[in-house]
């Protein structure tokens, strides 16, 4: 049995992690670390990592390196939700230190496993030599939402928020880019963070367009991809 310690009970970890964490027949949900009521909550770190082997970081962004960094040197396999650290330095070193500490690290992307997402991965190969590759993942959201993803900060923001679950599909679907840009900007007249995107990646003569944005009342789909062989369109968002 692994014995598991959630950092962060918000919706990452109490919608996400903790659920995951109890389905697996192998797992314990050991501890708890959060200012919430939940099961089996603790109120420090160095007590979640007492009770812990495997320590799951679902804290806000700017917090993953130095849990990380505190659980590999305290011995513990660690999984931290995307984005794995705010920076590609911290990145590195968690990397680095994993290695020598001789402990798993690894980050969550749920995303990978969304019902459209498998689609598109299963359909791709049908539609010959791709074009234009477009994923959307628009909201309509004039009032700010408060909390930390609003408060101007490394990691806080939409991109940071939904651009690594359209990133990393991209990646598993292509590959590295041949060079990337983007058109990042805060839209709605209070908003002190970005929340709009428009990320395209260049494959060759293909591109690999990400967008978002939070002024969209009418979505649009979720999944366009065009080839030689044809398109897939899909509309609206489909979970695991």
């Amino acid at each position: 049995m692994i014995r598991v310690g959630l950092a962060g009970y918000g919706l990452a970890g109490s919608a996400f992690h903790a659920p995951l964490i109890r389905a697996v027949e192998r797992m314990e949900l050991a501890a708890v670390l959060t200012s919430r009521d939940a099961p089996q909550r603790v109120g420090t770190f160095d007590e979640l990592l007492e009770l812990s082997q495997l320590v799951v970081i679902a804290t806000p962004n700017t917090t993953h390196f130095d849990l990380a960094s505190a659980a590999l040197k305290a011995g513990k396999h660690v999984v931290i939700d995307k984005p794995l650290t705010t920076t590609v330095d911290e990145a590195d070193h968690l990397i680095a230190l994993a290695e020598q500490c001789g402990r798993l690290l690894t980050v969550f992307h749920n995303r990978r496993w969304d019902g459209d997402f498998l689609t598109v991965r299963k359909v791709l190969p049908q539609l010959g030599p791709i074009s234009l590759f477009e994923a959307c993942w628009d909201r309509f959201r004039p009032n700010i939402k408060q909390g930390w993803r609003e408060i101007p900060a490394p990691g806080s923001g939409v991109l940071a928020d939904l651009g690594p679950h359209m990133i990393d599909q991209a990646l598993q679907l292509f590959g590295l880019p041949d060079a990337v840009s983007a058109d990042i900007i805060g839209q709605r007249a209070d908003a002190q963070v970005e929340d709009y995107f428009d990320v395209t990646l260049n494959y060759g003569v293909a591109r690999i367009c990400l967008r978002c944005s939070t002024l969209t009342a009418e979505p649009r789909p979720r999944f366009a991809v065009h080839g030689a062989g044809g398109s897939f369109v899909k509309h609206g968002l489909d979970t695991q």
